[in-house]
């Protein structure tokens, strides 16, 4: 996985210590359960529920019991597209494990948004090829997906591994949906990452639908002739 773009301004040194607190004080959840005895703590978001184009996309997680914090981390929603980029780089090269999985369109229009995003879910922890899961966090309701799952309101701004997975979750679906407008250049998908903007919703009017689109996610753009 790549990442690119502009890089931030330097911290200073002050709001650099204060940032990397933040990160302790959300990794600290994750070390009282190595502490305990656990050997493999996941954390595990997704994005991309409410867009009408491109898929779903979960990230697993697995940080490690040694992990070093990665200044900045948070929810992927709380950082700018630029820093976000710059923390999946850094994530990338400090966590033990991670995987990213995608379930498009089709899957979606066939059997709904949830079924979707707990497949993702599914296929993202089934990647990554480690041991069993002592701990699996949940940003958000519990699912009912795994016997070692846990549910965290709000999990992405409170739990590293799940802040983690939230930012790798985000900037690989966004690097897609960029690459997906230069097949589809009418439809902006690489400013508006399949949202519902109104540039997008006259494109889908004027231009129809790709194979990108949610069909279900699109009847209050199109007559109902072009379904």
């Amino acid at each position: 996985m790549a990442f690119a773009g502009k890089l931030s301004k330097p911290l200073s040194s002050d709001k650099n210590q204060k940032r990397l607190c933040d990160v302790e004080a959300l990794f600290a959840y994750e070390k009282q359960l190595y502490a305990e005895g656990a050997r493999v703590v996941v954390g595990i978001d997704e994005v991309g529920r409410g867009p009408v184009a491109g898929p779903v996309t979960a990230a697993a997680v697995v940080l490690g019991a040694d992990w070093q914090p990665v200044t900045g981390l948070n929810d992927s929603k709380l950082l700018s597209p630029a820093r976000r980029e710059e923390i999946a780089a850094q994530l990338v090269e400090s966590v033990q494990a991670y995987h990213v999985a995608h379930v498009d369109a089709d899957f979606i229009d066939e059997k709904g948004i949830m079924p979707a995003l707990r497949l993702a879910m599914q296929r993202a922890v089934e990647g990554l090829n480690s041991a069993q899961a002592d701990a699996i966090l949940i940003d958000g309701l519990p699912l009912g997906l795994f016997e070692q799952e846990e549910a965290i309101v709000k999990g992405d701004s409170k739990i590293a591994c799940i802040a983690a997975a939230s930012v790798l979750a985000k900037v690989a679906r966004d690097a897609l949906m960029v690459e997906a407008s230069q097949d589809y250049p009418a439809y902006g998908f690489d400013s508006n990452k399949g949202y519902a903007s109104a540039a997008h919703r006259q494109a889908i009017a004027e231009y129809g639908l790709t194979p990108l689109h949610r069909r279900s996610f699109c009847h209050n753009f199109l007559q109902e002739s072009l379904f």
